[in-house]
Parts: C-alpha cells; structure tokens; sequence
C-alpha cells in the first residue's frame, strides 16, 4: 500500500496548502454561513484525500445546537464538519499545530486553556453566546480520545452552555472501520502516538470509512447537566456496535 499511501500523503499536504489559500483570500469578510459552507467543502475534500469514505445515518438539526460526539481521532473533527459544519472546543495546543492550527482557528474554534482553572467559565460564556446567535457548537464531552471500543465517561461542564442558551442538543456516534476491523485500531489517535504517525497508519490503510451516526436531538428545559450527559453517554455508546 505505500505507493498509494504516499500518493495521499500528497494529497493531503496539497489540500492543507489549499485550505491555507481559502484562509488568506476567502474567508475575510464572509459570514457565518459562508465560513461553515467552505469548512464542510474542505473537510469532505479532505478525507477522500485521505482514502477515507463517508458514511451518514440520519439528519441533523436545523437551527443552533451543541453536538457532542465520542471522541477517537484528530480525524473526527473533519468527519462531524463534512456531516454537520460546527464551531468545536478544543485544547488550545490544537491551534498552534503547524499549517492545521490556522485552519482549524479559522473554522471559528474556541481554544480551552486546560491549565487555567477557571478558563472553562469562559468559553461557556463563548459557547452560550454563539449558541444564542444561531451557531453551531460541537464538543467532545469524553475529554480524551477513546480506542472506538464503546464511550469513556462524559463530563458535564460544557453542556451547560445548551441549557442556559435554550438550544438542543444532537448527540452523534462516531466509528471507524476498515478491510480487516470492524473497529478500525488504526484510526485511534491514543497514547503516545504522534500525529505523524496516525496520519501514515490512516493513508495507508485499505477500505477506511467513518461512520457518522447523527442521533435525536435532545431537549434541555428544566434539564441538569450531569443527567444530561448520562443519558447523551448511553445514547452515543448504544450507537457503536458491540
């Protein structure tokens, strides 16, 4: 497979150097429509670059709302932006990645300092602002990645911000396949496994294909945030096959 994995490590490293193009030149001045419409184009370009297919279940809803998701890869970002093109919360190491953390800031990212504390207060009041104003915000609650073997416990803090902005929430079930793994190891962005590393282990697979499982959307009146991500737990886990 390396001919063929070389030939998408190209790919990709083209389409990086396209997105930072649409940055410069095409995103000053567009609105927030436009931002999310360039964001799942590239996002959808980005992984046929990589040889990976798409596969959808369900709709998401229309209007403001938090998704939240499990979380496996650096690659599930791309896969909920081709599905449904949100602004995510992520570490703030992310946005000084080099060439990708220019992209993923000009995707409307809000950056988490982990190390400070009361940080979190902060982008809750940026999560529930953008909410209120009709955004899309997606969050990864497990706060680590996964193997994709079942969901780590979702932590409750950032769904604050869908109960005090009045928005529901749409829990989406992410797994990864390939030829030989229902369950695809390779796609695991885990331990001490660097970037490079999973970007090589994910070109040169055979037959990898994500599948996106868009779930109801949950209603948040009158609700409390640790039931609310026990139940979005149960939901997104009874979404991966056992």
């Amino acid at each position: 497979m390396w001919p063929v994995a070389v030939w998408r490590l190209l790919r990709v490293f083209g389409h990086i150097l396209r997105g930072l193009l649409i940055v410069y030149w095409r995103m000053r001045g567009v609105d927030e429509r436009q931002r999310m419409a360039l964001t799942q184009d590239w996002a959808t370009r980005l992984l046929a670059a990589m040889g990976i297919e798409l596969v959808v279940h369900g709709t998401p809803h229309a209007g403001a709302k938090l998704v939240v998701a499990n979380h496996i890869s650096w690659l599930d970002i791309m896969a909920i932006d081709a599905v449904v093109p949100a602004r995510f919360v992520s570490k703030a190491e992310v946005g000084r990645w080099p060439l990708v953390g220019k992209l993923v800031t000009a995707a409307g990212t809000l950056y988490l300092q982990r190390e400070r504390r009361r940080d979190a207060m902060r982008v809750l009041g940026l999560m529930s602002q953008a909410l209120q104003q009709g955004s899309t915000v997606a969050v990864f609650p497990e706060g680590t990645t996964g193997s994709g073997h079942g969901v780590l416990p979702f932590h409750a803090n950032l769904l604050q911000a869908a109960i005090d902005a009045k928005v529901p929430v749409q829990p989406v079930s992410l797994r990864y396949s390939d030829i030989s793994e229902s369950i695809s190891s390779r796609a695991a962005y885990v331990g001490d496994t660097t970037l490079l590393q999973s970007l090589w282990w994910v070109v040169s697979s055979r037959g990898m294909t994500v599948h996106v499982t868009i779930l109801a959307p949950q209603a948040v009146s009158h609700a409390d945030r640790r039931s609310l991500a026990a139940s979005l737990q149960d939901l997104v886990d009874s979404a991966i096959p056992g």
